[in-house]
C-alpha cells in the first residue's frame, strides 16, 4: 500500500510539472506573438528613413509657406480695408448734409432769403471737403444716373414710368452709393424707368403686325 501511495504521489507531482511546463511554454509562445504584433514590419533601412525624413521636411516647409502667404494676405487686407466699417459709418455725414439742404430748401419762411443762400453755400463747402477727404482715401461715389441697373452696385427701390428711357435705366438717385478701392461700400438706392402699360400694348401690337407682314 505504501508503494502504491508513493507511486501515485510521484505520478501526481509529475503531472503538475508537465502542466506547469506546458503553461510556461504557452506563456513564452504568447509573448513571442505579442512581440511580433508590436513589430509587424521589419526594421527600416537607413535609406528609407532618410526618404521619410525628407518627405516630412518637405511637408513642413510647404505648410510654413502657406501660413506665411495667408499672413501676408491678411496683413495686406487689414491695411487696405481696415477702415471699412469706419468709412461706412462716416457716410452718414454726407446723408445728413443732404437732408439738411432739402429741409432748408423746403422751409417757406426761409425761401429766397440771404440767410438760406449763405447757409446752403456753407453746407456745400462742407460736402465738397468731405468728398475730397473720402477720395484721398479711395472712397468714391458711384455714378449711376442714366445707366442700366447693375445689381452689383445699385439697388432698385421703385419703378418710374418713362417712355423716353429704356426699361431698367436709372433715372432717379435716392441715396448715393460708394466704393472703397475695388469693393462696394454701400449700393446706390435708385429709381428705374419702366414703360407705361398702353405703350407696352402698342409695342406688342406693332411686333405682331410686323410678323404678319
Amino acid at each position: 500500500m505504501e508503494k502504491e501511495y508513493s507511486q501515485n504521489t510521484d505520478d501526481s507531482v509529475s503531472q503538475k510539472e508537465d502542466i506547469n511546463n506546458e503553461s510556461s511554454d504557452d506563456a513564452i509562445e504568447t509573448s513571442k506573438k505579442e512581440g511580433d504584433d508590436q513589430h509587424p514590419e521589419a526594421e527600416k533601412s537607413p535609406e528609407e528613413k532618410i526618404v521619410e525624413l525628407e518627405d516630412k521636411l518637405t511637408r513642413s516647409f510647404a505648410e510654413m509657406e502657406n501660413q506665411r502667404r495667408r499672413f501676408e494676405k491678411e496683413k495686406e487686407e487689414a491695411y487696405e480695408y481696415g477702415g471699412f466699417s469706419f468709412a461706412r459709418e462716416a457716410l452718414n455725414l454726407i446723408d445728413n448734409l443732404e437732408r439738411s439742404k432739402q429741409i432748408l430748401n423746403n422751409d417757406e419762411t426761409l425761401k429766397n432769403s440771404e440767410a438760406l443762400k449763405k447757409t446752403l453755400e456753407h453746407l456745400e463747402i462742407i460736402n465738397k471737403d468731405l468728398l475730397s477727404i473720402f477720395s484721398k482715401n479711395s472712397i468714391k461715389p458711384i455714378e449711376c444716373l442714366n445707366k442700366k441697373l447693375d445689381p452689383n452696385f445699385h439697388q432698385a427701390m421703385m419703378e418710374i414710368e418713362d417712355n423716353q428711357k429704356e426699361p431698367g435705366t436709372i433715372i432717379q438717385e435716392i441715396q448715393k452709393g460708394f466704393t472703397i478701392k475695388d469693393r462696394l461700400l454701400r449700393p446706390s438706392l435708385v429709381g428705374v424707368s419702366k414703360k407705361t402699360p398702353h405703350t407696352d400694348q402698342k409695342d406688342k401690337e406693332n411686333k405682331e403686325n410686323n410678323e404678319t407682314k
